[in-house]
């Protein structure tokens, strides 16, 4: 057999697949612009047009045309499965753009106050919880104890700098003091998040779990993201300073960015690192060049990423909800709260004595609650792993989506009542924002 038979495609299994395409990213891009014109992140509108196809809508109503759009053959489902990995990993390559590169000196008191309080003891009473709450009953086929107690500690502790970035931009509060210690916090949080899932998936996926196999496992993640954060920036920015490499490279920009983001992928792949992690390195390092000459590339990227392939994976996100049959009320309602809670109450504390202010606390708290895509990827990640069963894959997800709109309307109602969001003891008050500035 040839190679180009055996990786051919009959043209009815084209056809379904194409359908199946335009019909997920045209119910994703409806929903999202309509949940947009109603000041809800965008990419909630886009899970809910998967939800819509899905189980949970369609196959509730008429189960026969869920099968006949979406499962018609093994190679729809693949294809399916292979175009929304690319919205992922081109999603995780622009948050990689979003790292901030340097904090002021007056606002690393604020974050490495919070980043204790708000990721540390968050993640470790959700990586905790497990030791009272049997979670069993919601692990998938490689959920072992230690990976699956990463995966809740990550849930409870995560961040969402896209969505909070774009809830920011939306009330036009992305160049305050404010949003800039949010985005600072988020941003280690993530990197440091990230790292765990890397392990936790790694963890997962190895066949015999002995200590030397955690240890290579650990020193191999730690290592990977290490030369992703220090090297492998400093390493590019060489290539670009050399004068044989540089003018192919700004007169390429857009395919050099797409080079590295797709290098860091394979070299993940190769180490037994999950393929997102070396795209969120990958965007880390291009957004590190500079800036004149990348701007235009990261633009494009964007463009293309958020027209076609991360609407594609949102909606595939929706698609894969099961709202009638893996749908616990009483266990989300419960994971919310202690969520919720558990964030809040650490950020609550530990921003407090940050600002020797309750009232910038709580504003910090309701922030960094937004966990938006970087729940939902964390859910996608972990369940695609097996470390998770449906019920807590759903869980995940909606957990993801309730927490960023209410961070959403309440910063906006905040902000339409001229509260000042940042106050910290010792400095002068800042101007609240006034409705016209919205």
């Amino acid at each position: 057999m040839s190679l180009a038979s055996s990786v051919s495609l009959s043209s009815v299994e084209l056809a379904r697949f194409f359908v199946a395409m335009v019909l997920l990213l045209f119910s994703a891009h409806v929903f999202g612009h309509l949940f947009y014109r109603l000041k809800i992140p965008r990419v909630i509108g886009e899970i809910i047009g998967g939800l819509v196809l899905g189980p949970s809508v369609l196959g509730y109503l008429r189960p026969s045309l869920l099968t006949w759009l979406f499962a018609a053959s093994d190679s729809e489902g693949k294809l399916i499965s292979l175009a929304s990995w690319f919205g992922l990993i081109l999603l995780m390559f622009i948050s990689g753009f979003e790292v901030q590169k340097s904090f002021t000196r007056s606002d690393r008191k604020i974050v490495s106050s919070v980043l204790v309080g708000a990721t540390g003891v968050s993640f470790l009473a959700g990586s905790l919880i497990s030791l009272v709450v049997d979670f069993s009953p919601f692990k998938g086929p490689n959920g072992g104890a230690a990976a699956l107690s990463i995966v809740v500690g990550i849930a409870v502790a995560v961040t969402s700098i896209p969505v909070i970035s774009r809830i920011f931009l939306d009330l036009k509060i992305l160049d305050s003091h404010f949003a800039k210690v949010v985005l600072a916090i988020a941003t280690v949080e993530d990197v440091i998040l990230y790292a765990a899932l890397a392990f936790a998936t790694s963890l997962a996926t190895s066949s015999v779990f002995q200590a030397t196999d955690v240890a290579w496992t650990l020193l191999v993640t730690v290592g990977f993201f290490t030369l992703g954060l220090i090297v492998f920036p400093r390493l590019g920015a060489w290539i670009f300073n050399n004068a044989r490499t540089r003018d192919l490279i700004t007169s390429f920009p857009t395919r050099w960015a797409l080079f590295v983001c797709f290098a860091m992928v394979a070299a993940a792949s190769l180490l037994s690192v999950n393929v997102v992690f070396g795209a969120f390195l990958g965007g880390v390092a291009v957004g590190m060049m500079p800036r004149p000459v990348f701007e235009g590339a990261r633009q494009h990227v964007r463009s293309i990423s958020l027209a076609l392939f991360t609407p594609f994976y949102f909606a595939v996100v929706g698609l894969q909800l099961d709202l009638i049959h893996q749908f616990n009320l009483l266990f989300f309602l419960g994971f919310l709260g202690f969520a919720v809670a558990t964030k809040s109450l650490g950020t609550l504390v530990s921003g407090y004595l940050g600002t020797r202010n309750w009232r910038s606390s709580m504003n910090l708290a309701i922030a960094l609650n937004a966990r938006g895509g970087p729940g939902i990827v964390l859910a996608s990640v972990a369940f695609s792993a097996g470390i998770i069963g449906e019920t807590l894959f759903v869980t995940l997800v909606l957990v993801a989506i309730l927490t960023s709109a209410f961070t959403g309307y309440t910063l906006r109602y905040l902000i339409g009542k001229g509260t000042p969001l940042l106050e910290v003891h010792g400095e002068p008050k800042t101007q609240p924002v006034s409705t016209e500035d919205r």
